[in-house]
């Protein structure tokens, strides 16, 4: 069995919300000449294969790959954080109903997780009600940061506290990256902005004492948890040298919240594999493959599975702990 706790989806047909709202730069999606393109306004984004949005076209290569479920969340560029908060509160409410359709289509395939506009909490406090008691989700997706703010920001404490009391699972993914208008050759934004950014999310958590404050959040980070792992050292000893500037808002040692929190195994490396199971503990690693994306995993876990692991660690990584993550039970 596998659960693979990060896929992105999108609907084949949604709104042309810049002209609805008459600003900004909402995404839309055109089908041209056998192509989907990703619209960003009236310019082209990304072209996207029809997987990324047809449920039987995703199915098919799930039963190719042997991936029994997906955990489907929304593309991070559609949360819409820069938009007014009605207008993306409106965006969210329409991906978030497109998941659930989907779900609800293939309840034995797939999972969703919803998405909320966090640029105003209480909107998003209350679409995470709706997400969780009426669309039946077992969590959210939320990015990295906030128009620019960590996630350790006092103002979004109370939506961490609505999350604890209503066990809603967290998925945190790099969004606009630190740095990003520095390093736009080479693709450095993917490929060196994302793991820092992963890992700005999760110090910002650490530090700013929202898993001391709210120990019953259950979160987990994409991309093998980024540059974190691999620079936990630094980290604590940062802590360490200079309490009078890392240690302003928590006195707990960062090295203490490993093993609170859960990251995916997209690490593409079998040495990094190795090191963040031993790292981070074996109960704390799920199946992320960041499907259907090019920088994902082709084949879903075919690293685990090529990995001399026991058959008891094989089915923690591939399934098991998404489950715990998730709060659900599989009956396999």
């Amino acid at each position: 069995m596998k659960i693979d706790i990060h896929t992105h989806i999108m609907p084949d047909k949604m709104p042309n919300w810049v002209q609805k709202f008459g600003y900004g730069e909402f995404i839309h999606l055109e089908h041209r000449n056998c192509k989907a393109c990703m619209m960003k306004g009236d310019k082209l984004f990304r072209e996207v294969e029809d997987n990324c949005f047809d449920a039987g076209v995703r199915m098919k290569e799930m039963d190719q790959t042997g991936v029994t479920m997906q955990v489907l969340s929304t593309i991070p560029v559609l949360f819409n954080y820069w938009a007014k908060p009605k207008d993306g509160l409106e965006t969210s409410r329409f991906f978030n109903d497109h998941i659930a359709d989907t779900v609800s289509k293939n309840n034995n395939r797939f999972f969703g997780i919803g998405t909320v506009p966090m640029q105003d909490i209480g909107l998003a406090i209350k679409e995470m009600e709706r997400c969780i008691t009426e669309l039946k989700m077992p969590g959210l997706e939320i990015g990295s940061n906030i128009n620019g703010i960590n996630l350790s920001d006092e103002s979004l404490f109370p939506f961490y506290e609505a999350a604890e009391k209503l066990n809603c699972a967290l998925f945190i993914h790099p969004w606009e990256m630190m740095g990003q208008a520095q390093m736009q050759k080479y693709w450095l934004p993917w490929l060196v902005g994302m793991p820092g950014e992963t890992s700005r999310a999760i110090c910002s958590l650490i530090f700013g004492g929202v898993f001391q404050k709210f120990p019953k959040l259950k979160i987990a980070f994409a991309h093998g948890g980024g540059s974190f792992p691999i620079t936990i050292g630094r980290i604590e000893h940062g802590f360490n040298v200079r309490p009078d500037l890392v240690a302003i808002d928590n006195p707990v040692n960062p090295r203490d919240y490993i093993g609170k929190f859960w990251i995916d195994s997209l690490v593409h490396d079998s040495m990094a594999l190795n090191f963040i199971i031993e790292l981070m503990g074996e109960d704390k690693i799920c199946l992320g493959s960041d499907y259907p994306f090019p920088l994902g995993e082709q084949q879903p876990g075919k690293l685990i599975e090529q990995m001399s692991f026991s058959a008891a660690l094989k089915e923690k990584l591939l399934y098991k702990n998404a489950c715990d993550w998730l709060g659900l039970t599989i009956t396999h």
